[in-house]
């Protein structure tokens, strides 16, 4: 099977990866959907092992063996494949014994679980934040009027103590109700709906690099990767400069003394947020190599007070959150040790024009 049998470029139409295989499981030919979804090259990897170009289970492996051994087809599910990169794919796998001239190979389509649980997750992350922002407006809306109360008498109680050194006492009153007020605030929210204008994102990342720069201990390292490719976007600029500067900031804290900060930014096309498909999307990435997220905080950093930080207020992410939300955007996170990276995706469509 030297030779790619010549009705295989049809398959290049399909949307369905297809692989074909020898019998000692080398790669043969990739159809467009497989390099996309592989990201890998057909003309640089043909001829080579397949293990060499992705790694794969143990019961991904077994798999095809076993359709090649019986001579029969073998439909596999959810295997895991790992990527050159290091990213992981999620797949349903069919694999049919092909023979083409005296020798034997392997017909293997693979089916992308990962577009399906993405939107599957996105929606709960939506749902969540959605019921998540009106307990916290309800509960801020509660406590500030109360908290209105406790000023005001702590203000009148001033007035009426004849011993200025009790005065102490009710400033500190009237500071932490102050201080109470303000975080009420913050869980509300912005109070305005955004002011959306066409806005270049690199001047808004940039912007950002900047005052993280500022910010930074001289052993932190921030860097950029942008896409020159990426068109206006119809996005209220302060607000996206604002979820930026608190997700950049969260990296600062959980780096310390050193480390490393990439903002990075790519175009994404035909690309689903939530239950609704854009036919463009930015990608704004904010990584770091830091200790990573712990696993038990992960489906709740993005609530109001939820934070791992003894010092934290629990507000950044969620607030951020909030603000690229309300401009049609998700913003979602991966993170291990040595590697975070929060998306920030907004829909493009309506700025490019």
């Amino acid at each position: 099977m030297s030779d790619t049998p010549a009705a295989l470029p049809v398959l290049d139409n399909l949307a369905t990866a297809v692989l074909v295989l020898d019998a000692e499981t080398r790669l043969l030919y990739l159809n467009a959907a497989a390099e996309q979804l592989l990201t890998v090259s057909a003309r640089q990897c043909r001829g080579l092992p397949l293990a060499s170009v992705v790694q794969s289970d143990a019961a991904f492996r077994d798999g095809l063996r076993e359709a090649l051994d019986r001579a029969a087809p073998y439909i596999g599910r959810e295997a895991a494949l790992t990527l050159h990169d290091g990213t992981q794919r999620m797949v349903d796998y069919t694999a049919s014994p092909l023979r083409y001239g005296e020798q034997d190979g392997l017909l293997v389509e693979l089916s992308s679980l990962d577009r399906y649980l993405r939107i599957t997750r996105e929606a709960r992350l939506l749902a969540q934040q959605d019921a998540a922002r009106a307990l916290a407006r309800g509960l801020a809306h509660e406590v500030k009027n109360p908290l209105g109360g406790l000023r005001g008498a702590a203000q009148l109680l001033q007035r009426q103590l004849g011993d200025p050194r009790l005065h102490e006492y009710t400033d500190i009153i009237i500071r932490e109700a102050d201080r109470l007020q303000a975080l009420m605030e913050r869980m509300l929210g912005p109070n305005s709906r955004p002011r959306l204008s066409a806005t270049n994102v690199h001047e808004a990342t940039q912007h950002v690099l900047a005052l993280v720069a500022a910010e930074a201990p001289p052993g932190v390292v921030i860097a950029s990767d942008y896409d020159p490719s990426i068109p206006p976007v119809l996005v209220d600029r302060d607000w996206l400069i604002q979820a930026l500067l608190n997700i950049a900031r969260n990296s600062l804290q959980a780096l310390g003394d050193a480390g490393n900060i990439q903002l990075r930014t790519r175009i994404l096309r035909q690309h689903t947020i939530g239950q609704r498909r854009h036919r463009l999307v930015a990608q704004i990435q904010i990584g770091d190599d830091g200790p990573g997220i712990a696993a038990d905080m992960q489906d709740k950093m993005f609530f109001p007070l939820v934070t791992g930080r003894a010092d934290g207020t629990g507000l950044g992410l969620s607030i951020a959150q909030s603000l690229v939300g309300q401009m049609g955007g998700l913003i979602q996170c991966t993170s291990v040790p040595q590697r975070t990276v929060f998306d920030v995706l907004i829909p493009v469509e309506n700025g490019d024009g």
